[in-house]
This record gives structure tokens, sequence and C-alpha cells, in this order.
């Protein structure tokens, strides 16, 4: 097994707020205003009339969503989610005639804001090409870098949301998914301070949470520039909504002469519940039958062999590293997809009369970078690399290559059984664990991997995967971070790349092709569930590509979640616990697949400082059985609004 490599993604501690900034040194841009908390309204206890009653006026659902959003952040103090953001940087290609990325950025770490917003990150300034190393580097004044400073804050829409600091603009009713909103939008007020938000906001309309909102912040410093985002919550427990994902893009924002930033970003948290995540995997299915002592009902008690003890040895340091990525929120839970990536294995294993013992199993790492490893017969495969795959094909030759590493013996080290090797801060996972094999490991897998896909059902759809890895050959330079793994193997290993040999015997890759689709968009395949960290796979429909423009392989798309509500129930003081368990919601839906549905196994402006709205609030309605209708613009009696440009 190789050594770590320095360029491996570490932990460390830096501040999480979202800016950008224009700054030789460390410079950090002022976040989003904030006041003491003290001062701050607290959430009221309503009764359950006043709770269920709808809002009778446009004043009463402004100050209900201002209560809510309080009480929100009350909540999200005492939440430690994942985050994660990755981002592309963008120019144009005028030999294709379309957008392409230049370049891409990836951070990971654990949102805490018990004192504000901040991280305890996965990864260091070293990788992620941030921080106080990376900057005191540049050579210029003036060169714009990115700063992990907006993308968590961008959970958060205002600190100290109340209606003194802004003006609110009815604009329409509208469903989104199933929940129906009353869509306002937001504008702070002349000297309400740097930092306020300005955008639109989506509130549903019974509880009155803040669903969604879409902006930025106003105004920016001189020496920074906030970003412009679309922020989606999804409604994790009964009456209590969480951030899910967030998209970030910005097309021309200049900052010099002659030079814009054109980017796209998505971020996603999940984790929320890890504590009874652990909970629950350590008292499963824990039965007493009877009073009396537990006998061995085997016919005969002995020791174990020796080949028996050195499984169960290797099988201990596996289990260990399962357990401890799983408590961590970085492996998900054992469910749906992994009976996917099951079903694909034992295809290949049938096919070639391999008894693998212990069995081999298959787990989903949660993050984006695109990776696989094994951790003894374990497969893992990471979330964003089941997301790009475009069929089933591909997937198994995946899997048949980290199949062939089990195969040929190659051994996960042992010193992993001793429990107290798991005995590590969360913050040094990636520095503490690397499953990565060496190059003569890597190029023997894939010679036996050709071997196996050969005897399998697959040795003839073999097209697909080949144009899979010229596609990542090419946007390779561009993504390196995507490409770059945390914890396993890249398909890139040095110059050469996995599993070559099928790039051969494949067409010749063409991006201008709408009919040939190499790999999918990020988000096409996976939906996770924020609250319990388990999976689904994305049942889509296909979609006809309209231009080779809509093809982005690897690239990031805008979230556009399907939202539904759980129940009517208001957790009544910020300072309770956690609402109790409800059905699971349904996460958000990710782009539509670029050609292919998932793998089958076998107006008027409003003038500064005044609000517009109707003489009272809508009433709840019921949502649509099936698809999400059109807006609801009656009755309103103006035109949909627009806040005053600053």
């Amino acid at each position: 097994m190789k050594q770590p490599n320095m360029l491996r993604a570490k932990f460390v501690s830096f501040s999480l707020v979202c800016l950008f900034a224009v700054a030789l040194l460390s410079q950090t841009s002022p976040a989003p205003s904030t006041t003491n908390p003290e001062s701050q309204p607290q959430p009221s206890n309503r009764d359950a009339a006043t709770q269920g009653a709808p809002a009778a006026s446009f004043d009463q659902v402004i100050d209900r969503a201002i209560v809510r959003e309080h009480f929100f952040i009350a909540q999200m103090r005492q939440l430690h989610p994942l985050v994660e953001t990755y981002l592309q940087n963008l120019r144009d290609d005028k030999e294709l005639n379309m957008t392409v990325p230049a370049s891409d950025l990836y951070f990971l770490g654990r949102l805490d804001m018990s004192n504000g917003t901040d991280d305890r990150t996965f990864t260091s300034p070293t990788t992620g090409g941030l921080g106080k190393r990376m900057l005191s580097k540049l050579s210029n004044v003036y060169t714009m870098k990115f700063l992990p400073l907006g993308f968590a804050q961008m959970v958060i829409m205002d600190e100290d949301f109340q209606r003194k600091f802004y003006d609110f603009t009815f604009v329409r009713r509208e469903f989104l998914g199933e929940v129906r909103c009353i869509v306002l939008d937001v504008a702070p007020k002349k000297d309400a301070g740097k930092g306020r938000f300005l955008g639109r906001i989506w509130v549903e309309d019974q509880d009155y949470n803040i669903v969604r909102f879409n902006g930025t912040y106003y105004p920016h410093p001189r020496s920074s520039y906030y970003l412009h985002f679309d922020s989606w919550r999804l409604n994790m427990r009964p009456g209590l909504w969480l951030p899910a994902f967030v998209y970030s893009e910005e097309s021309d924002l200049k900052y010099r002469i002659g030079q814009t930033i054109h980017y796209k970003a998505q971020t996603r948290l999940w984790g929320y519940n890890l504590k009874d995540l652990r909970r629950s995997s350590e008292f499963t299915d824990i039965t007493v039958d009877a009073p009396q002592p537990v006998q061995d009902q085997s016919q005969k008690s002995q020791d174990a062999s020796p080949i028996e003890a050195q499984r169960a040895w290797e099988r201990q340091a596996e289990i260990n590293v399962i357990d401890r990525l799983q408590q961590i929120g970085l492996i998900a839970p054992e469910g749906e997809i992994d009976k996917v990536l099951q079903t694909v294995v034992n295809n290949v294993m049938i096919t070639n009369n391999l008894d693998i013992q212990p069995e081999v199993h298959c787990r989903v790492l949660l993050t984006t970078p695109l990776e696989s490893f094994t951790i003894g017969h374990t497969i893992v495969m990471s979330r964003g690399m089941v997301d790009v795959l475009p069929d089933e094909a591909s997937l198994a030759m995946v899997l048949t290559h980290e199949l062939a590493h089990i195969v040929l013996g190659h051994k996960l080290d042992t010193k992993l059984a001793f429990n107290d090797r798991m005995f590590f801060p969360d913050e040094r996972t990636f520095e503490r664990m690397d499953f990565g094999r060496d190059k003569g490991e890597e190029e023997a897998a894939d010679k036996k991997a050709l071997e196996l896909i050969n005897n399998s059902p697959y040795k003839d759809k073999m097209a697909t995967p080949g144009l899979f890895l010229k596609a990542v050959q090419t946007r390779a330079p561009a993504l390196k971070n995507l490409i770059r793994p945390h914890l396993g193997d890249s398909l890139l290993n040095g110059d050469a790349i996995r599993m070559s040999p099928l790039m051969t015997a494949s067409p010749a890759f063409d991006i201008k092709k709408t009919d040939q689709v190499a790999a999918l968009p990020l988000g096409g395949r996976v939906r996770v569930d924020p609250w319990t960290n388990r999976l689904e796979l994305i049942k889509a429909k296909p979609v006809t590509l309209n231009s080779p423009a809509e093809k982005m392989p690897f690239e990031v798309t805008p979230f556009s979640p399907f939202l539904t509500r759980l129940a009517t129930q208001v957790p009544a003081t910020a300072s309770s616990a956690a609402p109790a368990a409800a059905t699971r919601p349904a996460a958000a839906a990710a782009p539509s697949t670029a050609g292919g549905a998932a793998p089958e196994t076998t107006s008027p402006t409003p003038s500064p400082g005044s609000s517009t709205a109707p003489d009272t609030a809508a009433p709840a309605a019921t949502p649509p059985a099936t698809t999400p209708s059109a807006p609801d613009k009656s009755p309103p009696e103006k035109s949909p609004q627009t806040p005053s440009a600053p």
C-alpha cells in the first residue's frame, strides 16, 4: 500500500464564511451583519390554535416568517452537518461554441454555528488551493481568489433578520413541489448595514418557514465581493426546515479592468443526525428470548483454524474502518444503491465462477470527487462516481477493477484491527486513512479486471465505458480536484488512465455529438437524505438533448428539489431537543440525466423603503396530486415585483 501523499486532503481549522476576497495576504471580508443574540427576538410559545391558523394579513406573514427564521438559527447552532462545496471556474470555448470548465476547487468540512459560522475542515489549504499559505504566495495584489468564506454562510439569510432592516413586497403564490409558498421580494432599507440579504424568499404557508431564498448580500465592502446564490431547505423533521442545497453562480463579476469571474458551484449539507445513526448501529436487533443462559447451537464447538482466524482478523480491521467512516458521515448506511452495486458485482463473480470468502460487499462514499477503493472485502465508490457514470456497463468497469484487487489478495493493513487506531478527531480522517494502491497493484488489477470482464455479461458492452474514460482524460487537466481522490484511487494513475485498453476499442470521443453521452452531470443518479444519510437512485425519465452544450459531462448544475412537508407540528422553543422522528423526507431531485434514466440492473419596481402586499395572506391550499401547478398569481393586485436596483 502506498504511503500517504502530501497532496491528499488533511483536516485543518479555518473559518468558513462565504465571500470573494481581493487580497495579497489573509484579508477577511465582512460577513452578513450580526448583533448580540440577546437582542434577537425569541420564538414565541403559541397555542395549537394559533400555530395552525393561517395568517390574517401580509404583516402577519412577515412577522411569523421572522420568528421562524430566528428559531431556525437557534436550531442550527445545535447542529453540526457536513458541508461540501464543489466549484468550477468556466471559460468560453469558441471552437466548441459552449462554456466549459477551466479549473475547479473543492471544500469539505463540518459546519459549526455555535459561535457564528465556522467550520472544521476535512480538506487542507494545500489541497484546496486556499488559505493563508496559498494567498501568501500571490504576486499580484489584484488577483481574485475564492476563499472558503461565503459558501457555508449561504445557508443563513441574515443572522439578525428583523423587520426594521427590510422592505417586503408580495410577488405571488407558488408551489415548490407539493409545498405551497408565499413569494416575497426582500430589499434592505437604507442604512440597514452591510451584508444584508437582497433578493427573493419563499415562505411555506402553514408554519411560515423560509424554505428557499435567492439573491445576494448587499452592500459589499470595497475590498471584497458577495456572491449570488440559490439556497434550499428541506423539511427533515416536523416543522423543522434545514439547509440541504446551495447553488452559486457568477457569469460577469468584474474585479479588474478587463477581468471577470465566471464560475458555478454546488454546496451540499448532510449528516444532521449522526448521533442517532451511531446509536442505532450499536443497538440493532437486540432481543432476549429466554431467561436461561445462551448456549452454542452448533454440533461441535471448536477454535477457528489459522486461516479462519486470519480472515476474522482482517475482517475486524474492515469493520472498524467502515463503522468509523459511517459514524463520521462519510459513508452512507447500507441501502438501495448498495444492492444495485452488489448485483453488478455478483454478475461478474458468477460468470467467472468466483467464490470469495468472506463475502464481497459494496458501500457508497458520500462525497463528490471521483474515486473508488477497497477496504478489505468491501468495495467503496464515491457518490460523485455513481452520479457521472453513463450506464451499467461503466459501473461494472469500475466495480470489476476493485473486485480484481480482492481476487488478487491485495490486503488492508491489519493494524486497523486495533480499535484504538480509530480514536482520532473527525478532522484528521483523510490524514489517518489511506486506501490507495501503488502503481504495481493498480496495473495488476487492471489486467485481472479485463480478464473478468471478458467472461462477464458486460464483455460486449465496453464501448461506452471506453468513451467514459476518454471523457475523463479530456477533462482531467481542468478538473483536478474532481479527479483527485481523498481516501482511495483515482481514475488516473500518473499519466496513465485506469483500464486504458478499453479506450482503444471505443468510438472517437466527440463532445459535439448529442447522441454520444460519455458522462453525466454531477447529481444525475443519487439522492441523499441529509438527515439520515441514506441514498436513493433518481429514477429520471430520459431527456432529449437540444444541443451539445446540454451534455455537461462532470459539470455542476443548479438544484431543483421537489419539496414535501412531513407534518404541521411546530417545535415549541428554540432550546428544545430535535423533534421526534418522522417519515423520511424526499431529498432534492438532481439534474435530469443527459440522455438516459438510472441504470437498471438485470414588472413595476417598488420604491426604496416601501412594501407592497395584498390585504390578506393566502389560506392554506391542497397541494397538487402529481406535478406542481403553474405559479398562482391571483389575487395579487400588482404584477410580480422585484427590488429596486441598489
